[in-house]
């Protein structure tokens, strides 16, 4: 038997009024997963614990059936150890964005964040964004770490351990001095953000990405602090071996810790311009070559619903459905594979909001050696209230999906 993950990242939603009252879910045409829903165990399961924020970080922990009550020690360490970062156990890590902020207003804090990705910067772009902020504030204390795209790591040797701090994401539209990192420990880091507008505003990649009407990546925004992780070893956890196919390097570090093997697919990015046809062709060929267990994410969801885009993530789950689920379904059958399949996303990201929801998200478990007699018409979240099937830790759904 052979176990599939489709992790669709926040794919949950809400009812939308452009799309008739209805989510992006319930517009989107899915024929592949809808046919799975009609054989499949489908329900309700909360990924998010109440005393946890509900990132990406915790919603995938559980996805992947660790408990994160247990292991959760910040989401950035886990970013930093796929980024091939050397952590000690005295190191702070912090996510670094790239973001943009308005130009108008004088003062820093009276600035206006409007997009946590900056049009979601290139790589090579931001790289450069991000080594000018090192040459300026790195030091004996501080290293930065260029990442992917608008995503970046920043260091605190020795570091302290009390912050009070804000992901961008949930703060868009608002203005910036409300949200600065707070207290003693976080003055430092609140001075570097606000000095960084100096640095990057006019920086040459900034003014030739104005020139494109692109908006500019002109502040680094920090958060998302932690500690060097420690997971249990997957394969002795839940008795299969496996691999995680991610563009981010959030699931990519959450795999690596769990001593699954990360495969990279040229072409992907985290966002609906994915190499989707590659990431389910390397599902495929880690399935045929020895892995029981394969995570696959996709991260254009939850970036459609953080920049409101309602189209484009109507679009990322129809690209989802066609090109990874259709596809593996039929190597799969071609190929005389058995094998279970759970699609869902981690937490939801409602495009009203623009930010993560703790509430309970739709999932569905296909065996095709034994389907379910008894599924739903197609898979929503109403259709997934419905069944009155919720799991209330969400990690235990490894346990349903693997036994």
């Amino acid at each position: 038997m052979k176990y599939i993950v489709i992790l669709a990242d926040g794919m949950a939603d809400y009812p939308v009024n452009e799309l008739g009252g209805k989510t992006p879910m319930q517009v989107a045409h899915k024929p592949n997963i809808d046919s799975l829903a009609a054989k499949s165990e489908v329900g309700l399961a909360y990924n998010v614990p109440e005393s946890l924020s509900p990132g990406s970080d915790v919603a995938n922990l559980s996805a992947m059936g660790y408990d994160p009550l247990k292991c959760y020690t910040g989401r950035s360490p886990l970013e930093a150890v796929s980024m091939g970062i050397d952590i000690k156990p005295t190191d702070m890590i912090f996510r670094c964005n790239v973001v943009n902020i308005t130009e108008d207003e004088e003062n820093y804090e009276d600035k206006i964040i409007t997009d946590h990705s900056a049009d979601e910067i290139s790589t090579e772009e931001a790289r450069e964004l991000i080594l000018a902020v090192a040459k300026a504030f790195s030091d004996d204390k501080f290293s930065f770490y260029p990442g992917v795209s608008y995503r970046h790591a920043l260091v605190w040797d020795n570091g302290p351990d009390e912050f009070d701090l804000t992901p961008p994401h949930d703060v868009l539209e608002r203005r910036v001095g409300d949200y600065l990192p707070k207290g003693i420990n976080g003055a430092p880091l609140a001075e570097m953000m606000k000095k960084s507008y100096d640095i990057l505003n006019e920086h040459p990649v900034n003014l030739a990405r104005a020139a494109r009407g692109l908006k500019k990546a002109n502040s680094i925004w920090i958060w998302g602090e932690g500690r060097k992780p420690s997971l249990e070893n997957f394969e002795s956890l839940h008795g299969i071996k496996g691999s995680v196919i991610s563009a981010v390097d959030l699931i990519k570090g959450i795999g690596i810790c769990a001593g699954l093997d990360s495969i990279d697919v040229e072409g992907a990015t985290g966002n609906i311009h994915t190499n989707f046809d590659g990431k389910a062709k390397a599902c495929l060929d880690a399935i045929t070559s020895g892995s029981d267990y394969v995570f696959v994410h996709m991260e254009a969801p939850d970036e459609c619903g953080h920049r409101a885009e309602i189209e484009n993530k109507v679009k990322s789950i129809e690209l989802i459905d066609e090109k990874v689920v259709g596809f593996l379904l039929k190597e799969l059958q071609n190929q005389g594979i058995d094998f279970r399949m759970m699609i869902l996303p981690d937490h939801p990201t409602p495009l009203a909001l623009r930010t993560h929801t703790r509430d309970a998200v739709p999932y569905l478990i296909y065996d095709s050696t034994k389907p379910h007699a008894d599924g739903v018409a197609t898979f929503t979240e109403e259709t997934a209230a419905k069944t009155g099937l919720v799991i209330n830790q969400g990690y235990k759904l490894m346990e349903r999906f693997t036994k």
